[in-house]
């Protein structure tokens, strides 16, 4: 994959077998700069995806440059098809793609997951251009407001309205347990009959530790891990669509951001992952200083399935552990990664 290395992990079965239409670079190079180019290549009104077959010799500089900086500037996924990452056109300008993958069949399931939810893909390539010149703060409100504008979208409410009937529930027991035995802190997600689901109640109550881990610096060493057969199975689904209005939503999430207290405190971390780490189960122990995982861990960013983006801070977290490209390409499909590739690719440290 471009700069990232080309590996991926398998995409989800069931993509349209016809293969999708792909420009060829000197076509690209003509049309993608053009005017008109956005309303061609959009979400809003035109085919909300554009590929390129990066093949053979590059182009002139000249013309490479000002296809650079249409890249950057259409408001759609941008996916490169590179056969030969060795190619003078591939090695040239994959970099600037969003997704570059080897061949149309590992092609077509981004392009169908695109045509899905095209306007939460627009939006997490867009959000995820600009992950390397933002500082962890500031990525984190720049993915909230994204998430907020997604969650008053027809993507969203479309995911949303086929869901059961929502039946939010207050744990019986604490979701957090929290031992300190001398300089060591452990925080251990505790809610398996709910695959650790991250709830409300787990947010705050994880929140609050991590700001007393920044509040007393005998603390040093600080041990993340959850109980039952899956570290975090993600968001609490049945509190999805709860709060009033997207704009109180962005409030508490730029409140009570764990992913912004761990960041902070990231040097005295461990994350011990096992079973599911999913959405928030790998958003936030991504930025923990140290992320090991057992040989059963896997990993998925299901959100843009739902309308959505990354919500839990997985669009800052993950590009500065694998890169904006596989982070794009875990969020569009959905993949799973097991624990084998995702130490290959530098997700996790190493596994146990």
């Amino acid at each position: 994959m471009a700069d990232e290395g080309r590996e991926l992990a398998p995409a989800p079965e069931g993509g349209p077998e016809i293969a999708p239409p792909v420009l060829g670079l000197a076509e690209a190079c003509e049309r993608l700069p053009a005017a008109d180019a956005a309303d061609a290549f959009s979400a809003a009104c035109g085919q909300p995806w554009v590929a390129v077959e990066l093949t053979g010799a590059a182009r002139a500089g000249e013309e490479m440059e000002a296809l650079r900086r249409a890249l950057a500037a259409l408001p759609c996924p941008t996916l490169a098809l590179a056969p030969d990452p060795r190619a003078p056109a591939a090695a040239e300008m994959a970099p600037a793609f969003d997704v570059v993958v080897g061949d149309p069949v590992e092609l077509a399931p981004l392009v169908a997951a695109v045509r899905e939810t095209p306007l939460a893909a627009a939006a997490l390539v867009q959000l995820l251009r600009g992950s390397d010149e933002r500082s962890v703060e500031q990525g984190l409100v720049a993915e909230s407001f994204v998430y907020s504008t997604l969650q008053a979208g027809p993507e969203f409410a479309r995911w949303l309205a086929r869901q059961p009937t929502l039946r939010p529930e207050l744990p019986e027991a604490p979701p957090l347990k929290v031992v300190r035995e001398g300089a060591r802190l452990e925080l251990v997600l505790d809610h398996p009959a709910k695959r650790n689901a991250y709830s409300a109640a787990m947010r705050d109550a994880l929140c609050e530790a991590l700001q007393l881990v920044l509040c007393d610096d005998s603390i040093e060493v600080v041990v993340l891990r959850g109980e039952g057969p899956a570290f975090c199975a993600g968001g609490d689904l049945d509190e999805f669509g709860l709060l009033a209005d997207p704009a109180t939503a962005h409030a508490i999430r730029t409140t009570r951001s764990a992913g912004r207290l761990l960041a902070a405190c990231a040097p005295r971390v461990r994350a011990e992952l096992h079973g599911a780490c999913i959405g928030a189960g790998i958003e936030l122990p991504a930025f923990a200083g140290t992320l090991v995982a057992a040989p059963d861990a896997f990993f998925q960013l299901p959100e843009r399935a739902m309308g959505l983006v990354p919500g839990a801070g997985g669009t800052v977290s993950l590009p500065r552990r694998i890169g904006r490209q596989r982070t794009a390409w875990l969020a569009l499909t959905g993949a799973r990664l097991d624990a084998q590739a995702a130490e290959r690719w530098g997700l996790v440290d190493a596994l146990r």
